[in-house]
């Protein structure tokens, strides 16, 4: 029902009472703007009492209205343009406090990332990682930069680690035709998901392969045909998601891998700092 819950308030508009109707009709015009609203505050700009939007909830089937909230801010997340998100974001950042206002929210998701992570399928994850005949990693648009910084990572521990590029769909599937079950896939998305991460995994997991995914929720189009589902909470800091959350995840599946494959990752390692030594990459002076 929350998936549909435009639908659903479109198809019982003429059951609701003459308040309902008048919050059902503000949330059809402006659910990106309700989705961020108290009851009080939503009560107030349709003119009816905050009891009535609570009671409203109720008629819908949620638990209370925090639960419509979120199901309308899961609507907002999926459905809006940039330009709109960018509206929204607007609208909830004070432009004197933004600094404070949008740090104080990313130290929260990763909290609450913590809390709400599933820690078993994190260690399986990490487990299979350090068994994987090749490791395969994938994000597209905005989890492009994730995907890279985990690629970046992984190449300096093992040699097996292939950065999957979306530039079409029919290359995609050209570097990971060969996927299998010995094989891990870690598939990284987020709002507003891209259909080319979403096929991917589909073909990865119908090839038997393990498939890893890091997204925001379990209603994400790439949770459904993962072995793994490591949540992340996201929520818009300007017209894109804050990924302060996901990069916290993959920080510590890094940290885990090396831990887990010490002495094979130590070998590499030195070894690359003698490459690095003997070719001047970095700055010795500072």
């Amino acid at each position: 029902m929350k998936q549909n819950l435009l639908q659903v308030l479109t198809e019982r508009m003429t059951t609701f009472s003459k308040g309902q109707r008048q919050i059902a009709a503000y949330i059809l015009e402006h659910y990106d703007r309700a989705a961020y609203m108290t009851a009080a505050r939503l009560g107030a700009v349709v003119k009816v009492s905050e009891s009535t939007v609570v009671r409203f909830a109720d008629e819908l089937g949620f638990s209370g209205y925090p639960e419509l909230q979120k199901a309308l801010q899961e609507l907002a997340k999926t459905h809006l343009t940039a330009a709109q998100r960018m509206e929204v974001a607007d609208s909830l950042l004070d432009k004197d406090h933004i600094l404070e206002k949008v740090l104080m929210g990313d130290a929260d998701k990763i909290r609450h990332t913590l809390d709400s992570l599933d820690k078993d399928a994190f260690y399986a994850a990490v487990q299979k990682i350090g068994e994987a005949r090749h490791i395969y990693i994938l994000g597209s648009r905005s989890s492009a930069s994730l995907a890279s910084f985990l690629n970046f990572n992984f190449r300096m521990m093992f040699d097996n680690v292939r950065n999957v590029e979306v530039t079409s769909g029919s290359e995609m599937f050209e570097q990971i035709l060969d996927i299998g079950r010995e094989d891990v896939l870690i598939a990284i998305s987020f709002p507003r998901y891209s259909k080319r991460t979403v096929r991917a995994v589909q073909f990865a997991h119908d090839a038997g392969a393990d498939v890893v995914s890091i997204t925001d929720s379990a209603a994400s189009p790439i949770a459904a045909d993962c072995d793994q589902l490591l949540t992340a909470h996201s929520d818009m800091a300007s017209f894109v998601d804050s990924l302060v959350a996901p990069l916290s995840i993959i920080n510590a599946m890094v940290a885990a891998v090396s831990m887990s494959r010490h002495d094979q990752v130590a070998q590499r390692l030195r070894r690359l700092e003698e490459i690095w030594d003997e070719y001047d990459v970095y700055d010795k002076n500072q």
